[in-house]
């Protein structure tokens, strides 16, 4: 059975453990047998991939994934999740809900992935690149922002394409997790720049009166 359905067996899995009460991320994570960062990470991602922002959960998953993206770099095998992303628990609702999002979105990109480029997903280097687009990712997610739109959306798309990749061995979705990347840097750094400028010009009045 290839990765995707079994994330999606998974998904329905832990839809069906939360009838009796809330599932938490720790618990169902733990009941998968030595799963892959790109298969804990897209289940992780899920709920980021929305405009609004998420206050302090984003903070909270930001840090989470640059967690698990410095332990990719460093080789380690077992991703750990901090204890704060562990104790979140998701109701049968909101898992089937990560269900009907989880296959809508592979469903796309699976018409537009194969395996290519594979030297930049296999082997060490694959595992230094991964760790370095998900440990960016997370840290631009982290970033506390409060209520700027897309401050999760954005690093969180990055994310996705970094897991599309390894479970399609795409290096492409590589470059399209880069793309991503720099766009948030582009939007964040608008939005401070923004924020300068505007506070300059309001100290400016301030001071002419």
């Amino acid at each position: 059975m290839c990765d995707y359905e079994n994330l999606v067996q998974t998904l329905h899995q832990f839809a069906e453990k939360s009838k009796e009460k809330p599932l938490s991320l720790g618990e169902a994570l733990d009941s998968l047998d030595e799963a892959g960062y790109a298969f804990i990470c897209i289940i992780l991602v899920l709920p980021f991939l929305q405009p609004l922002p998420l206050g302090p959960i984003t903070v909270i998953g930001g840090i989470a994934f640059a967690t698990l993206g410095w332990q990719l770099m460093h080789g380690h095998e077992s991703p750990v999740l901090p204890e704060q992303i562990r104790a979140i628990e998701f109701s049968e609702n909101t898992w089937r809900i990560l269900v009907k999002v989880c296959l809508q979105i592979l469903g796309v990109c699976r018409k537009i992935t194969k395996p290519r480029y594979q030297n930049l997903v296999k082997g060490k280097r694959g595992q230094k690149i991964g760790g370095f687009l998900l440990l960016a990712g997370g840290g631009l997610m982290a970033i506390p922002f409060g209520v700027l739109p897309l401050n999760n959306l954005l690093p969180g798309c990055a994310i996705l394409f970094f897991c599309i990749g390894e479970l399609e061995e795409d290096g492409l979705m590589y470059f399209i997790a880069f793309f991503w990347l720099i766009i948030t840097v582009a939007y964040f750094s608008a939005f401070f720049f923004a924020l300068f400028y505007f506070g300059e010009q309001a100290l400016q009045f301030f001071n002419f009166l």
